[in-house]
């Protein structure tokens, strides 16, 4: 009998749980779900289910449970994957997460090789998903002998329209945390016409572009971290334009970048007192001192926001202006503002996310010489704030993947990520009956 050990069961993992009981139900498998909070883990699993308490950085007690696993799958933050890592690699047991490889997991690629192991990693939506869908067309294409010459991808989850009742068009489907800090690892790096490109932290929501999706409107992207690292990992080596973003809904990174401008994202210091402060009085903080303007009227002039701007109306929405207590204590200007944010951008029991994902690759077909574009987009709509969009494209393919990795029909070994196609193809198309679908259109 086959021991599956999930360790983590935050707001990603319902669908994957779910997956993986039904298949543990068909095979005779044995499943564990693993988390610090066992009655988060009670929640989202059957009977049938075995649960357990791990705190994942008590080595003595991750040792004990996972080295009586075959495989393990860590829904963790990505920073404590590691960890799962070293004790897999310790007693030999495949490791299969939806997170980008560290460097320290990387670190690990001749053990694992060594060993004849697999660290499956990058296997939920972004990454994962992402993945998989570009490389089955760049493959494609590939394979047809015919030229690229641009690859650019992009990635949001946001709310469905028929929840989307707030003038930022937003809210918050994944870790809030991520998103208030969203760009600051470094500037946004791509390859443009053969031109290399940076974009500082402090201008990157000012360069976006509008993308529209069938059936879903129009969109705004801005640039994501380092996409030239695509390059190797896409073999696009050569290939003139290569470009990956965020979506969000138009007028969102204006907006945005208020917050940006005035240091209300910075995670670097903590505000004195911040338990004491107003909504009013944290915006005022980063502003100029005067016994006459308001704090409104400071924050237009500072920002040179107009009166009849449409952001008026996104700031004013969230509160910032209010006196409503902040009420946390040593607080970075980042974890006020994710407060401040989480009271508006929650999500609502009945509301639903929306995750939409887009490609467009350019390429010149044999004996011709005006380039084709193909475009290969995907929405998914969540249920409810539980059995979320986000949930669905995250844990699914990575429980897929396990499911294929037990039976044998993925057989690959060492430290890989899902742009093989012994991973992608059998995965790609069970998820069609799941509603994940992407859909092709030639411009």
């Amino acid at each position: 009998m086959k021991r599956i050990l999930v360790i983590g069961a935050g707001m990603s993992s319902i669908y994957l749980i779910k997956y993986l009981e039904e298949q543990s139900q068909i095979y005779g498998w044995k499943l564990t779900v693993a988390d610090i909070d066992v009655n988060i883990v009670k929640e989202k699993t059957c009977p049938d289910t075995l649960v357990t308490e791990l705190n994942v950085l008590n080595d003595s007690q991750r040792d004990s449970i996972i080295q009586k696993y075959d495989i393990v799958v860590s829904m963790l933050p990505a920073n404590l994957h590691i960890h799962v890592a070293k004790s897999c690699l310790k007693y030999s047991k495949f490791l299969l997460t939806a997170s980008y490889e560290s460097d320290e997991i990387k670190k690990m690629r001749n053990e694992v090789k060594a060993n004849n192991l697999l660290f499956l990693n990058e296997m939920g939506l972004d990454p994962g998903l992402d993945h998989m869908s570009a490389m089955q067309i760049l493959d494609r294409i590939r394979s047809a002998g015919h030229e690229l010459l641009g690859f650019e991808s992009f990635t949001g989850g946001l709310i469905a329209p028929e929840s989307d009742n707030n003038p930022w068009h937003y809210k918050f489907s994944w870790n809030p945390s991520n998103v208030v800090r969203a760009g600051q690892e470094g500037p946004a790096k791509f390859i443009q016409e053969g031109k290399y490109k940076y974009i500082p932290y402090n201008r990157l929501f000012r360069r976006t572009e509008i993308i529209e999706i069938d059936k879903y409107g129009k969109f705004e992207g801005y640039a994501n971290r380092d996409s030239l690292e695509y390059i190797e990992k896409y073999n696009l080596q050569g290939v003139p334009t290569v470009y990956r973003g965020t979506l969000r809904r138009p007028g969102f990174c204006r907006a945005w970048d208020v917050f940006v401008q005035l240091g209300a994202t910075d995670d670097s210091y903590i505000i004195e007192n911040s338990e004491t402060l107003t909504h009013k009085e944290f915006i005022n903080s980063f502003l100029y001192y005067s016994k006459t303007d308001s704090v409104e009227l400071k924050l237009y002039h500072y920002m040179h926001i107009d009166q009849d701007s449409s952001i008026i109306e996104k700031l004013r929405w969230l509160g910032i202006f209010d006196d409503t207590p902040v009420g946390i204590k040593n607080a970075s200007p980042a974890k006020i503002l994710e407060h401040i944010l989480n009271k508006k951008w929650r999500l609502e029991p009945e509301d639903k996310d929306m995750i939409v994902m887009w490609h467009k690759i350019t390429y010149k077909e044999k004996d011709k010489t005006s380039p084709a574009i193909l475009t290969s987009s995907l929405c998914v709509i969540g249920e409810n704030m539980k059995k979320t969009a986000m949930a669905k494209t995250v844990g699914l393919p990575l429980a897929i993947a396990t499911k294929l990795v037990l039976n044998g029909e993925i057989n690959v070994k060492g430290l890989c990520i899902p742009t093989i196609k012994e991973i992608y193809e059998p995965v790609l198309i069970e998820l069609k009956g799941y509603g994940i679908v992407f859909i092709e259109k030639e411009l």
